[in-house]
């Protein structure tokens, strides 16, 4: 800026001078070789000190300041992200009769703040029912404390709608062919349009008991009543060692909670492990796969 102010006194002088535009820029090229200011604003300034110009610094200008980021513009913007939070930043700038420019500084500069979308979560718990995970929570760790194997007697499960595959690999379909037969064709392994319901039920060992709900069929009181009653000889069959003190977990659905499902268990002496936390519903998917049920 210095150096600006002195080529202006220079131009001025060469005006009083009486040297042309050209003579005085040339002059200024010379004297203050690559600070020297361009041809246009020496121009400008020439016919200004010609007309009868007298100073040499900028004159006030009128109008919105240089930049809106004042702190008066940071307490507005922040008084409206209160109200606000979802606010753009455009709705903002037209609310206040600020630049974008300056509303996006003073948000992301000033306020040190950044647009974070809402986080995906299975289910949104109220502090009630928080407290009631935390207090079962408790309970189980204090069973499990008094009793090291009370995990091996939990069998636990839940309903979840498939999707019918293919399950036989391109290996397992090998056949024994002779020269002059022709290939056996197979298309890839693909998702069905069918659905079908499925009800697994596994310990800490491996799945216990599966079986398909007849397409139609919904999972009433009724029929979850008959499932468990398959389930208690399953248990029986294939895990012996825990049939006499079988605990079972499964979701609080009206189907499992119905006056029938809780009369037969209670009549069995199978207790329920309190619910905490739902079951995952790709959990019978995963152990599909990894025990080949088809």
């Amino acid at each position: 800026m210095e150096g600006s102010i002195e080529q202006r006194y220079a131009i001025k002088f060469c005006v009083r001078l009486g040297k042309n535009a050209t003579e005085t820029y040339s002059m200024l090229r010379e004297a203050f070789k690559d600070d020297c200011i361009s041809r246009s604003q020496s121009g400008r300034w020439y016919k200004a000190f010609s007309v009868g110009r007298t100073k040499v610094v900028d004159e006030q200008r009128s109008g919105r300041p240089t930049t809106a980021r004042t702190d008066a513009n940071v307490e507005r913007v922040q008084k409206l992200l209160d109200i606000d939070r979802r606010l753009g930043i455009r709705q903002i700038a037209d609310t206040l009769d600020i630049s974008t420019f300056a509303v996006h500084g003073i948000i992301t500069q000033d306020l040190a703040m950044r647009m974070v979308c809402a986080k995906l979560v299975q289910k949104v718990l109220t502090q009630e029912q928080k407290d009631l995970r935390v207090l079962r929570c408790q309970e189980l760790s204090e069973l499990i404390e008094s009793d090291p194997d009370l995990m091996n007697t939990v069998v636990t499960g839940d309903e979840s709608w498939m999707f019918e595959y293919d399950p036989e690999t391109k290996r397992q379909s090998s056949e024994w062919h002779n020269q002059t037969s022709p290939r056996q064709k197979k298309a890839r392994m693909s998702k069905n349009r069918i659905k079908a319901m499925l009800i697994v039920f596994f310990n800490v060992r491996s799945v216990v008991h599966f079986e398909f709900i007849p397409e139609g069929t919904t999972v009433t009181a009724k029929v979850y009543l008959e499932v468990l009653k398959r389930l208690k000889r399953r248990v029986a069959r294939v895990r012996p060692d825990i049939k006499d003190n079988l605990r079972l977990h499964h979701d609080n659905a009206p189907s499992h909670t119905a006056f029938l499902v809780t009369d037969y268990l209670a009549r069995c002496q199978t207790p329920v492990v309190p619910h905490i936390f739902l079951i995952d519903k790709e959990f019978s998917f995963k152990f599909l796969n990894m025990y080949q049920i088809s």
